[in-house]
């Protein structure tokens, strides 16, 4: 299904240009690689997605050869392998049916290809081992329609009562047998075992006689031992007690008692164990302010003043205005501003306006649009009213930036991303929506998108959803019950949307009864 020549040929018949004769006859001679090559495959057979067969070269279709619900199975499959069982025309050979995809064509359907195999290659057991064995056990593989591929039952046993009395006692021939039942998650098909209930059950008189004995002996053993091992346990206990008293007043020393039992060895290791763990974090706390010293030393010499960096990207302004490079100079700006806006060290500077919020992400889009040109549009709506909303700092533009690299970098050709702020329908709040149209997520990346949220952390490896999942902690957080988090609306090739809802004014006593609630 992967191999290039069948890739190339089926990608040309779904644009429209019929695949040639010749063009067939050199697909045959790939075709004929793999049957020569694979053990237990009697042939090959391709078909159009209009179930035209391009192999072997004649006019049988797909669909006056298999049932159509077949077909559909196969369609519902996605590209897997699906197993039908023996062929209604004939029963000496297996069916098993896979969709095409296109690789290069986002795994577009192309055509089906469908397996003969050989049902002798479904044998499970040796017959000549089988019964030398002695053991007696029979098997049995059926498909979903419950026609036998291979067996090695008698001819008295009833396919149809095996299957329907899976874990049940059955009789066969007159003898009783376990019948034990497997299915296939992978060909849907089941395998039987059928072990004689005698063979299974001997042996129990023996283990029972076995086991009576042994309770008996046990038992006077039990005796014995524990009156030695009361003796051996008892007295080095009482001397590491002794030991241990003298810890209750300063005297942190080891045990230097020795004992011929393991347990008591043990014990006493652990005591010595602790005891040197408890002189040692004696030392550890009397060294505690001199490391915190050297610590809060390294961490001073190792800050960075933003102002330096400030003054570095000033003077990259004035150097490119002055060469006329007034387009380079003025990214330069944004990204001062950029960098003055996310380095700030005062607590008073943590809750900024959406307006704030609007023009950090203007920064960003002017830089990121220099970066990519015409693949990038953007714009940013909003109101007057809504740009006073106060908000925490740096909760809109990780959606952006999130839009950019999972929306618009993945699409062919260019994108744009719509920035919108506007009232919500819901009183007193204002909601915050960003937009790109790039290629969407289906119902499944959106479910582990939300499940990554929840986890709060990324839902690949490649740190696809830290912004998402990081605005999504912080609005529950600081909002609590007052904003309902991250709505993700996305559809395959349909884009993404993402917005939040947070309130005309934050109120910190509602927080704090949600925090006390949940305590």
């Amino acid at each position: 299904a992967t191999n290039a020549s069948v890739q190339r040929l089926l990608t040309q018949e779904t644009e429209g240009n019929p695949i040639s004769f010749e063009e067939r006859q050199s697909l045959q001679q790939e075709v004929r690689k793999y049957e020569a090559y694979a053990t237990g495959i009697r042939s090959l057979e391709l078909y159009t997605t209009d179930y035209q067969r391009l192999l072997p070269l004649d006019d049988v279709s797909l669909n006056s050869r298999v049932p159509d619900e077949w077909i559909r199975r196969v369609d519902d499959g996605r590209g897997r392998l699906v197993w039908f069982g023996l062929d209604p025309r004939d029963p000496d050979v297996v069916i098993a049916i896979r969709s095409i995809r296109l690789i290069d064509r986002s795994f577009s359907h192309a055509g089906y290809i469908m397996v003969y195999i050989e049902k002798s290659n479904f044998q499970l057991t040796d017959r000549a081992s089988a019964a030398g064995s002695g053991t007696r056990e029979s098997m049995g593989l059926f498909d979903e329609a419950g026609q036998q591929i291979f067996s090695d039952f008698t001819k008295e046993a009833d396919a149809g009562e095996m299957l329907n009395h899976g874990g049940e006692t059955i009789t066969v021939g007159g003898e009783d047998y376990i019948a034990v039942q497997k299915l296939s998650e992978a060909t849907g098909w089941k395998l039987v075992i059928l072990t004689p209930v005698d063979y299974a059950t001997e042996g129990i008189s023996v283990l029972r006689t076995a086991v009576i004995v042994s309770g008996a002996v046990g038992g006077l053993l039990f005796l014995v031992f524990t009156f030695i091992l009361s003796t051996m346990i008892t007295r080095p206990i009482l001397n590491l007690i002794k030991v241990m008293r003298g810890a209750r007043f300063g005297t942190l020393k080891p045990s230097t008692i020795t004992s011929t039992t393991m347990e008591i060895n043990e014990l006493n290791n652990t005591y010595n164990q602790m005891v040197a763990f408890l002189n040692e974090l004696i030392d550890v706390v009397y060294q505690k302010e001199i490391i915190q010293s050297r610590t809060e030393l390294k961490a001073l010499q190792a800050q960075i003043n933003p102002h330096f960096l400030f003054n570095t990207l000033e003077a990259f302004y004035w150097a490119l205005d002055e060469k006329g490079e007034e387009e380079l100079a003025q990214i330069v700006v944004d990204m001062s501003g950029l960098f003055r806006y996310v380095i700030n060290r005062t607590d008073d500077d943590e809750w900024v306006t959406i307006g704030d919020e609007l023009d950090h992400a203007e920064r960003y889009l002017k830089i990121m649009k220099m970066r990519m040109l015409d693949r990038l549009s953007w714009r940013i709506e909003s109101d007057a009213a809504s740009r006073s909303v106060p908000l925490p700092k740096l909760l809109i533009q990780p959606l952006v930036e999130n839009a950019i690299l999972h929306g618009v970098e993945q699409r062919v050709g260019p994108g744009s991303v719509i920035l919108r702020v506007e009232p919500s329908n819901r009183p007193g709040y204002t909601l915050v929506t960003v937009t790109d149209d790039g290629p969407g997520m289906d119902a499944d990346k959106l479910r582990s998108l939300y499940a990554s949220m929840e986890a709060g952390r990324s839902s690949s490896t490649k740190g696809k959803g830290i912004g998402i999942a990081n605005v999504e902690r912080r609005l529950k957080l600081i909002y609590a019950s007052e904003a309902g988090g991250l709505d993700i609306r996305s559809g395959e090739g349909q884009g993404t949307a993402v917005s939040f809802e947070i309130p005309n004014e934050y109120r910190e006593d509602i927080r704090r009864e949600d925090d006390i609630d949940r305590g």
